[in-house]
Parts: C-alpha cells; sequence; structure tokens
C-alpha cells in the first residue's frame, strides 16, 4: 500500500504484465493533492450545474468527439499497461469515443424535467461531487460508463483508476479536458489507500465497478455522512446446459464467455453445469474449440490470450487450478502449475461446491464443468452464491422456466447477459448496489426533487 502523507514526488509505475518493462509513470497523489482536488470539484460543480441540461451534454459530446485522434494510442496503452491483445483493446479505445458520445446524448433524456397532472414537476438536480474509482480490466469502458451521466447530470468528477492502469486513465482525462470547463474532470492516482480517502473526503457519491470486498470497505467508508453509492461488485457467472441444447454452440459460448479477455470479464461464465445426457460431447467439444486459442504478448496479432495483469492474479488462478485438482477435479486441457504471465487455455471437469474455484470468481482462462442430473439441484447449486451479476441457460423446452428462476440481475437465454439497447447494466444480491445504463441506472447520479406550484 502507498501512504498518503508521502511527497507528491512519489511515483507510481505502470508495468507491461507480458514482459515486466516499465511504460511510464504518474505521480501519487498525496493528502494535500487530494484535498485540493475535492475542494476545487465542489468549486466547478457550482457554475457546471447550473448550465442548461443540452449545454453539458453538448460538451461532453464535443469533449468525446476529440479522442478521435488519440484512439490509437489509447488502445496502445491499454495493451501496454494490462496486457489485453491489440483487437480488443482497440475494440475498447473505439467503444469509449463512439459510446461516450452517444452516451452523452442518451443521458441528457433521463435528466429532463418531468410535467405530471396537479401542476407538479419532476427535476433530476446534480449530486454534487461524484468519485468514480474504476478497475483494471476494461479501463476506459468501466470508467466511461460512470463519467458519462455523472458529468450530464451536472456533478464534478474525480476519476480514481486502477494503479495498474494510470496512464489510459490520465490520456482520458486530459483530451476530454482540453474541453470541458476547468475542474469539472479530475484525476487521482495511487492504490486502495488513495482510494479510501477519496471516499471519505468531501465528496457526494461514490460510483464504483471492482470487488465484492473493495465494495463493502466503500460502504462502510461511506456511510457516516450517507454517501450516496452505485457499485458493481463481479460476480461468478453459472452457465446451464440443457440436455436438448445445440451442444456446440454451448461449447462455443462457454469457451469465449470463460476466455474473453483472458478470463478477466465480471460476466465471464465462471461455472458450467451440463446435464450428463450430452456431457461427454459437450466437454469434447469445448477442449476442441479451447484448443484452438493462442496464448502470448499482446504484441503478436494472432493472440487472443494476453498475460495476465500481475503476479498476483495470476498466483490467484493458479491455487484455483490447484485446489479442484487436489479435490478431486480432472484437468481435460491445460496445466496444473502454469508460469507467469500467462494462463494457457484451461479445461476443468468434475468440480463441486467445496473447491473455491466454484465458490469464487477466478477471473482467469479457466472453463470449469460439472455434470448434474436433476434439474431442481442444478438451479438451486446455480443459485448458491453471493454473487448474482449474470447467468446463463443454454436448451429449448425447459430453458425460460430454469432463466425465471436463477438469481442474477442479468440472464440470457442462448446467449450472453449483455442486452442491446437501453437495457441496465445490473447486479443482484452482492453482485450490486444500484446500478448504471438505462433511463432508471442513468437517474440515479441525480438528486430527484418535486416542485409543487
Amino acid at each position: 500500500m502507498t501512504d498518503l502523507n508521502r511527497s507528491s514526488a512519489q511515483i507510481l509505475e505502470s508495468i507491461d504484465p507480458s514482459n515486466g518493462e516499465v511504460v511510464g509513470s504518474v505521480a501519487i497523489t498525496n493528502e494535500a493533492a487530494l484535498k485540493t482536488i475535492v475542494e476545487r470539484a465542489a468549486q466547478a460543480q457550482v457554475n457546471w450545474g447550473q448550465r442548461p441540461l443540452h449545454e453539458r451534454s453538448s460538451l461532453v459530446q464535443q469533449a468525446y468527439a476529440a479522442l478521435e485522434d488519440a484512439e490509437e494510442s489509447m488502445a496502445m496503452l491499454i495493451s501496454r499497461e494490462m496486457g489485453k491483445d491489440t483487437r480488443r483493446a482497440g475494440y475498447e479505445a473505439s467503444g469509449t469515443l463512439h459510446g461516450g458520445r452517444y452516451l452523452a446524448a442518451e443521458t441528457a433524456k433521463a435528466f429532463a424535467s418531468q410535467r405530471l397532472a396537479g401542476n407538479s414537476e419532476i427535476q433530476y438536480r446534480p449530486v454534487g461531487t461524484v468519485a468514480v474509482i474504476s478497475p483494471w480490466n476494461y479501463p476506459l469502458a468501466m470508467a466511461n460508463n460512470l463519467i458519462v451521466p455523472a458529468l450530464v447530470a451536472g456533478n464534478s468528477v474525480i476519476l480514481k483508476p486502477s494503479e495498474e492502469t494510470p496512464l489510459v486513465a490520465d490520456m482520458l482525462v486530459n483530451i476530454l479536458n482540453e474541453t470541458l470547463p476547468s475542474g469539472v474532470l479530475q484525476i487521482a492516482h495511487g492504490g486502495g489507500d488513495v482510494g479510501e480517502a477519496l471516499v471519505k473526503s468531501n465528496i457526494n457519491m461514490v460510483a464504483f465497478t471492482g470487488s465484492l470486498q473493495t465494495g463493502r470497505n466503500i460502504m462502510a467508508n461511506a456511510a457516516p455522512q450517507l454517501k450516496r453509492l452505485v457499485m458493481e461488485l463481479g460476480g461468478n457467472d453459472p452457465m446451464i446446459v440443457l440436455d436438448d441444447a445445440d451442444v456446440f454452440a454451448a461449447a462455443q459460448f462457454a469457451v469465449a464467455s470463460s476466455f474473453e479477455n483472458a478470463g478477466q470479464m465480471c460476466t465471464s461464465t465462471e461455472r458450467v453445469y451440463v446435464d450428463e445426457k450430452i456431457a461427454e460431447q459437450f466437454e469434447q467439444a469445448v477442449v476442441s474449440i479451447a484448443s484452438q486459442y493462442k496464448v502470448g504478448s499482446w504484441r503478436d496479432s494472432r493472440v487472443n490470450i494476453g498475460p495476465l495483469v500481475n503476479a498476483k492474479q495470476h498466483a490467484k488462478v493458479v491455487s484455483h487450478i490447484e485446489d479442484a485438482l487436489d479435490k478431486g477435479a480432472t484437468l481435460l486441457f491445460g496445466e496444473r502449475k502454469p508460469l507467469l504471465p500467462f494462463i494457457p487455455p484451461t479445461v476443468i471437469s468434475n468440480i463441486n461446491p467445496t473447491m473455491i474455484i466454484e465458490s469464487e470468481e477466478t477471473f482467469g482462462p479457466v472453463v470449469a464443468i460439472d455434470r448434474f442430473g436433476s434439474l431442481d439441484d442444478v438451479i438451486k447449486r446455480a443459485n448458491d452464491s453471493v454473487y448474482g451479476l449474470g447467468a446463463v441457460v443454454f436448451g429449448e423446452r425447459n430453458a425460460k422456466k430454469v432463466a425465471q428462476q436463477l438469481q442474477a440481475g442479468m440472464i440470457g437465454i442462448n446467449q450472453g447477459v449483455g442486452a442491446g439497447g437501453d437495457a441496465p447494466w445490473v447486479g443482484a444480491k452482492q453482485s450490486g448496489f444500484g446500478f448504471h445504463g438505462s433511463v432508471e441506472g442513468h437517474r440515479q447520479f441525480a438528486q430527484v426533487t418535486v416542485i409543487n406550484h
């Protein structure tokens, strides 16, 4: 952990996980600097919040349009800082640019005042200063989804990016600030202690994407001032494959969902339960598909599984694999103890609830499978988790019936959980506290006020 009281010259280095090279560095935000940032945000918010809604939306759209010239540079930094292969990094950079402009226009509709019967009016006013604490796995996309509605609502924003990806976050903020008014969007760098200090500071709301434990800490630190919270806290997503499922399509999805972004995705498929009638066929298909994935540095254009973000995350995934194998699971494909910094495509069968790989979020490129005979039993097992972000079911006649009983904020039937249009991104149980996306999600960044006249 860094120390907030060390000098402002304290440096945070960003490391390329594929080779250990230093990509660059930023100054860690010390206590005095953070206090200044928070005070500046409060001052800037007054004028920003008084601007007309359409003007705020237009300025945010203009700010994101200015990212166009830096799109390739941002994609390269994503790859260099967290190891994401170049194709996926390019998608994220492009999605941030275009998604930011779209979101700035859409959120303005959510914050427009509403006339009600009886001469009443609902207004959506700014909350104040919003701390956005974003993760490393999608360093632009996840920050973007929280920054934009917060700004358009009339709040000022302080971004605290992951210490694993400070450079691309710095680039994003610096370019946006060429258009935005001074002090409306700022950045604070450092580890968990900087995030904790930010949450405890004189802000009004925290919007966070990250781990469950960090979310619990944020809630505890925000409680004394009853600060508003919107948090997405990870998942342990189950997938149920019924006996009448398209086996190959289900296997393709299981592998793609488990391996996406080297498995470092909150809605990755973490547990696969397949009907015993088709289990052998399914497992063979999964191994066949998994064997086609190439592991290596993001510099190799043929690679679709890059390195894990750091040694700590690599050790965690290895420990999950070893724990499962020690407790009786079968290694169908991959390695028992892969070396840093990569985890090759891994397929494990015969998992059970005593294994860490079933009860916790692994966050690595592993397909973990078990067989079931009873539909009631597998639904109960799928729901036996503190998490409830996403869930997927493949099949025909009973698929909708199963989906109705799964405890998750987002459920896919014969497809993933990422809904199109204006659907919210929402978790159930301890995967979510509040949500973002959709009209209702955007409005969580505003204070609802009723005017009667």
